[in-house]
């Protein structure tokens, strides 16, 4: 039995999320009928984590076992040729038979984008969350900060979450433009609460229109109260960049 781990991108905007469910178009379904077509077998596809409907990915991470002898080297190309256009495996290596997607990950990082300018793209608009005013960056970038660390963000988790704790450690909370019409919010931690980061970009907005003072993220992290923080941000500007295990 093999342990195949894939690098999995997704343009999340017609699925209805990761997870598997029946009647809905997800991600995690599609590739395993895929991955039937090419070995014959019904596998499993473990994920880092689950990603919600719209949002989208760069680096996803999952593996399976497997019976098949296919060469690692031509997973990605046989699936590729099975799967629609909008999700693409990147790459297909063996890993230890104990490797595990969500349970061996040590960090992931989120990128949630936003656009400024005289009015929304009509190319991306499903791609980033335009923000009709322009944002003061520099606030952001000194918001960020305080969510560096490790702290309860129950002010930023949604309602619905199972996760039982709401500790979580964030290494990198960074804010910058790519280009003058471009924002990117970027965050490294070692797990993510529902809806967390949206929530982060949506309380960091704030920040940006002078609606809340960058010292302000220590007392909302404080008070553990999700009305103190910003509104969650639509899920077509988020992205899940990548995925560490060491």
């Amino acid at each position: 039995m093999r342990n195949i781990k894939l690098t999995i991108e997704y343009d999340g905007k017609e699925f209805n999320g990761w997870q598997k469910q029946p009647n809905k178009l997800n991600i995690q379904g599609t590739i395993e009928n895929a991955i039937k077509e090419i070995t014959s077998e019904d596998i499993e596809l473990n994920a880092s984590g689950r990603t919600d409907a719209g949002v989208h990915a760069f680096g996803q991470v999952a593996n399976f076992k497997t019976n098949s002898t296919i060469p690692v080297e031509k997973i990605p190309i046989a699936l590729n040729t099975k799967l629609k256009k909008s999700i693409r495996i990147v790459n297909a290596e063996e890993v230890d038979e104990r490797f595990h997607s969500r349970l061996s990950c040590k960090r992931k990082t989120y990128r949630y984008v936003i656009s400024q300018g005289a009015c929304e793209s009509a190319i991306y608009r499903n791609l980033e969350t335009y923000i009709p005013n322009y944002l003061d960056v520099e606030k952001m970038k000194e918001a960020a900060k305080y969510l560096e660390g490790e702290h309860d963000f129950k002010s930023f988790r949604a309602s619905g979450t199972s996760s039982k704790s709401s500790v979580r450690t964030i290494y990198k909370a960074d804010v910058y433009k790519p280009d003058n019409r471009h924002i990117y919010i970027e965050l490294t931690g070692n797990g993510f609460l529902y809806n967390m980061v949206r929530i982060i970009a949506g309380t960091l907005v704030e920040v940006g229109l002078k609606k809340i003072e960058p010292s302000e993220i220590k007392n909302i992290i404080e008070q553990k109260d999700r009305t103190k923080a910003g509104k969650t941000l639509p899920a077509r500007g988020l992205y899940l960049m990548k995925v560490e295990y060491e």
